[in-house]
């Protein structure tokens, strides 16, 4: 089976994943336009197990229906690398950009579209949600 590792810049906090993504995704939310510095987080899920190396530093958040994201961060250079929803610990999504390939798979899915910087072109077939679809 397949791995794949993302880093955060400067290496110390490390995630690796075993095999396809289950879905890759956007987000626009202000929450994750604020947490990224960017106008959308691209996220890419996988199933357990996966393995973390380094230490980080957490952060809880709710989101909009009410569920809890557990965020993991790099002490160090800050980089957001990776969540867990709380209750669903057998899944982690990951910071695309931290898997450092430009060949990674295309978003399929945008959600919180309402909060879309006009702007930002999304890949043909992509699924658009107004807000969260769960």
């Amino acid at each position: 089976m397949e791995s794949r590792i993302a880093s955060c810049c400067c290496g110390q906090l490390r995630i690796e994943v075993h095999g396809e993504p289950r879905g890759v995704g956007v987000c626009h939310c202000l929450a994750c336009q604020r947490r990224t510095g960017s106008v959308f987080a691209a996220l890419a899920g996988f199933s357990a197990p996966y393995k973390v190396s380094g230490v980080a530093t957490e952060y809880l958040r709710t989101g909009d229906l009410g569920a809890q994201f557990l965020f993991r961060f790099c002490p160090v250079c800050g980089t957001n690398l990776f969540h867990t929803e709380v209750g669903h610990e057998g899944s982690v999504s990951v910071a695309v950009g931290a898997f450092g390939d430009p060949q990674f798979p295309a978003p399929t899915v945008s959600v919180y579209d309402c909060r879309r910087h006009p702007w930002v072109q999304l890949p043909p077939g992509t699924t658009a949600y107004d807000k969260d679809p769960d």
